[in-house]
């Protein structure tokens, strides 16, 4: 239920770059026959704990890639570092960074390039050990 969840905000995220004027809602609205509440909703609490914290976690990621600007990462890897940062350091309940970590890697194996599921846990490495 997780995995479909993160995979859920990770579509809805990349989708709100590109379509801005379209509302979340309506987003999630295409999902809503193929997923169940619970993975809805807790689809939409990390979109809306990445847009609140969206200025620290990008400062998080930015300070863990000196090489890349966030604006100039790969979509897919961008948004699902977002969410991995977000339920590691902002969550109420946050997740052990090792199982967050696994889960990125294999999100961003599935939605983006070759590079993207060494590139996340890169990051994501270094924003855990900088805890």
């Amino acid at each position: 239920m997780r995995r479909q969840s993160r995979e859920i905000a990770l579509q809805i995220l990349f989708q709100t770059e590109f379509t801005p004027k379209l509302s979340r809602s309506e987003f999630v609205a295409v999902h809503e026959q193929e997923f169940d509440r619970e993975t809805l909703d807790y689809a939409e609490d990390l979109i809306d704990g990445v847009i609140e914290h969206k200025a620290d976690i990008d400062s998080k990621i930015q300070a863990a890639s000196r090489h890349w600007k966030i604006e100039r990462m790969a979509g897919v890897d961008r948004n699902m570092l977002r969410i991995a940062v977000f339920e590691m350091k902002f969550a109420a309940n946050p997740i052990k960074e090792n199982i967050i970590i696994d889960e990125a890697i294999e999100i961003a194996k599935k939605f983006g390039t070759t590079d993207s599921g060494a590139f996340v846990n890169g990051v994501l490495d270094q924003i855990a050990k900088g805890s």
